[in-house]
């Protein structure tokens, strides 16, 4: 992983007018200049169809940054260094025009020919873009060229392939950065210290010490306004394809005889590769999917998925996943990782629930159960760990009690951590790729899910299965209850 350093860059975003753009993007780039990582060297020229001028456009940016502004750093100032240009992806003058307008902002700002494209717009238009970069001269330039995509990364494993070659026409593989925000995220970047450096952690990880992994994505919301989106992938392609196997081949890699993009990388592409492939009947043994009904949640009638907008009627989609997955490696056999995800659930949370197997003995009396030592990992809201232990109660006698040792991960003001979007382009920008998505790996998660989705594609589920505020269906707690289990709360 690279020294973090101030860049000199020109940053080209496609679909500068869109919600991630202002949400996300614009004040995470904010922040990085108040940090000193870009300062009077950096441009950044958005494009999109909408005819608005540079002014408007700045007007905008600052818009976007409202509430979390820094003394010292003048937003408009910030924004001085931002341009548009409407732009028609499809045509070829417009490239031209951009071209231009590149050219122009690299000699203004003395950028070296350092360029970061960020597609953030919909995917069928990534390989048009692509292709025109290369064609109208883009990428030939002194310095670094960087492109960032946004999920998802193909539907399944053809269309990612499909996707991956019409990429890599106009950019080498070290250049395409896969941006997954999961992987942004301080917890989950923190994953690798809690293990490589710690030899009491280290050494317990593994099938001797661990009964099972629990991996917990779950959300209040509902699908909203994405109906039409989530009609087309569901919480299996939304959520476990990237995410969840992302966090999945974190937790079950070997140590990589460095801290290197390539090396993590390695070790992250092999523990996929351990992942048993499920098809066929095992599917019904190994999944359970789930989609939302009504339900009432304080006082409030929450509506069933079906009747979300662009929602069908009788839609087979599922919002809601839950699996028992297998690593087949020396380390990890016979240890079940359980995940689920799901929306209008009944809290928001993301952690990772690591539990150890029980002491052999209880020499406490049969009156006493003693409490499993489990860590876990908090990824949000909250963002700490937890280690739940047993210690006596004071007073006479033995008796036992669980206690819990917190950390809590806040910066030193007591505000979050950085946003996962500002660490990511960060990175990029210092040419990090280690916490983006290798082709090698998103072609394993494609090849695991594609699996489990075309038996579930030919099969009609009685939904819905589970009723919004709950914790999703039953069939999810039957999972791991057979195995003498249940879930981490």
């Amino acid at each position: 992983m690279t020294e973090v350093k101030e860049q000199v860059a020109l940053i080209t975003i496609f679909g500068g007018t869109g919600d991630l753009a202002n949400r996300k993007l614009y004040p995470s780039l904010y922040h990085l200049f108040t940090k000193g990582f870009l300062k009077e060297n950096f441009a950044v020229i958005g494009t999109a169809r909408r005819p608005w001028t540079n002014e408007f456009f700045r007007e905008k940016v600052v818009e976007s940054l409202k509430g979390i502004e820094k003394e010292g750093f003048d937003p408009e100032e910030f924004a001085s260094h931002f341009y548009y240009q409407s732009h028609d992806v499809t045509n070829r003058e417009s490239y031209v025009e951009l071209k231009d307008l590149s050219d122009e902002l690299d000699k203004k700002y003395e950028l070296q020919g350092n360029r970061l494209f960020y597609l953030a717009m919909a995917p069928n238009f990534f390989g048009t873009i692509a292709s025109r970069l290369k064609s109208e001269g883009f990428v030939d330039n002194a310095g670094f060229s960087r492109l960032i995509i946004e999920k998802p990364f193909g539907r399944d494993l053809a269309s990612a392939k499909e996707l991956n070659e019409s990429l890599r026409q106009a950019f080498d593989e070290n250049e395409i950065y896969r941006i997954d925000h999961y992987l942004g995220k301080e917890m989950i970047q923190n994953i690798s210290v809690i293990r490589f450096a710690n030899s009491i952690i280290e050494s317990l990880w593994n099938n001797r010490y661990i009964d099972n992994v629990q991996v917990t994505l779950s959300e209040t919301l509902g699908v909203e306004d994405r109906g039409r989106y989530y009609e087309e992938s569901g919480a299996l392609r939304d959520m476990v394809q990237n995410h969840i196997l992302q966090i999945v081949s974190l937790l079950a890699m070997e140590p990589p005889i460095k801290l290197t993009t390539q090396e993590i990388r390695h070790e992250k592409v092999r523990a996929l590769r351990s992942l048993r492939v499920i098809e066929g009947d095992d599917v019904y043994k190994y999944f359970v999917r789930g989609q939302y009904g009504p339900g009432k949640v304080d006082g409030e009638d929450l509506l069933g998925y079906r009747q979300a907008e662009n929602v069908d009627s009788n839609s087979n989609t599922e919002t809601f996943v839950a699996a028992k997955l297998m690593i087949d490696n020396f380390r990890w056999s016979g240890v079940p990782f359980y995940i689920r995800t799901g929306k209008r659930l009944a809290k928001k949370t993301t952690q990772i629930a690591i539990q150890f197997k029980n002491v052999p003995m209880n020499l406490f009396g049969p009156g006493q159960s003693l409490g499993g030592n489990v860590l876990v990992i908090h990824i949000q809201p909250d963002e700490g760990i937890t280690l739940h232990m047993n210690v006596k109660e004071p007073g006479q006698g033995m008796l036992t009690m669980p206690v819990n040792l917190n950390y809590a991960h806040s910066s030193p003001d007591g505000m979050n951590t950085p946003e996962a979007y500002e660490k990511l382009i960060q990175d990029c920008l210092n040419g990090d790729a280690t916490y983006f998505s290798h082709w090698d790996e998103v072609s394993l998660s494609w090849n695991f899910v594609d699996k489990v989705a075309a038996v579930w594609s030919n099969t009609k589920e009685h939904f819905p299965n589970y009723t919004s505020g709950t914790m999703g269906p039953k069939e999810a707690d039957k999972l791991v209850s057979q195995d003498g289990f249940e879930w981490f709360e």
